[in-house]
C-alpha cells in the first residue's frame, strides 16, 4: 500500500501529527510520503493507494489554502482517502464557564465536514476520518495525541 499525506501546518502541529502517523504505518510495512501542500501542485499528485488529508481549523473550517487546494486536485474518481485534522479544543464559555455541548460543537467545528463535501463531490471515496485536538492556537497538541493516531493508523491499515 502506497499513501501520500497532505497537510497544511502552519504552528507544526499538523506536521508533528504526519509524522507520527508516517511512523506508525511504516512500522505496519506501509509506505506514506508526507507533504506540506504549498510544496506540491494540485493537478500533479503522484499515484497513490490513498490519499490522506489534513487541515487545521480557523474559525470552524479548513484554512483557505487547504480548500483552495482541494479545489484543484485532480485524483481519479473512485480514488481513496481518508482525513486527519487538527482542530481547537472546546474551550469554556467567557461568560458561563460552561463548556459546549457537543451538539454545539458539531454546529460550529465543520473542518472535516466540508472537506468531505469537496472530496466527495470529486467522486473520491471516504476510508476514515480523525481529528486531534489542539489546546491553543499554536500548540501544544491535546494529552494522548499519539493514541489517537496511532488508532486511525489501525483504521487505516485494515482498509488496506
Amino acid at each position: 500500500m502506497k499513501i501520500e499525506y497532505f497537510h497544511a501546518s502552519k504552528f507544526g502541529n499538523g506536521a508533528r501529527v504526519a509524522e507520527e502517523f508516517k511512523k506508525q504505518m511504516t512500522v505496519k510495512g506501509v509506505a506514506v510520503n508526507v507533504h506540506h501542500i504549498r510544496n506540491v501542485r494540485p493537478k500533479e499528485l503522484a499515484p497513490a493507494d490513498l490519499y490522506v488529508f489534513s487541515s487545521p481549523g480557523r474559525i470552524g473550517k479548513p484554512i483557505g489554502s487547504v480548500r483552495r487546494f482541494l479545489k484543484k486536485i485532480a485524483i481519479a474518481p473512485g480514488a481513496k482517502y481518508a482525513i486527519l485534522t487538527t482542530e481547537s479544543a472546546p474551550q469554556p464559555d467567557k461568560k458561563t464557564g460552561k463548556m459546549p455541548t457537543e451538539e454545539e460543537r458539531t454546529k460550529w467545528q465543520r473542518v472535516r465536514p466540508i472537506m468531505n463535501e469537496m472530496l466527495k463531490a470529486k467522486g473520491l471515496e471516504k476510508v476514515a476520518e480523525g481529528h486531534v485536538l489542539v489546546t491553543s492556537m499554536k500548540g501544544p497538541l491535546e494529552e494522548g495525541w499519539q493514541k489517537k493516531v496511532e488508532d486511525f493508523a489501525a483504521r487505516i491499515s485494515q482498509e488496506g
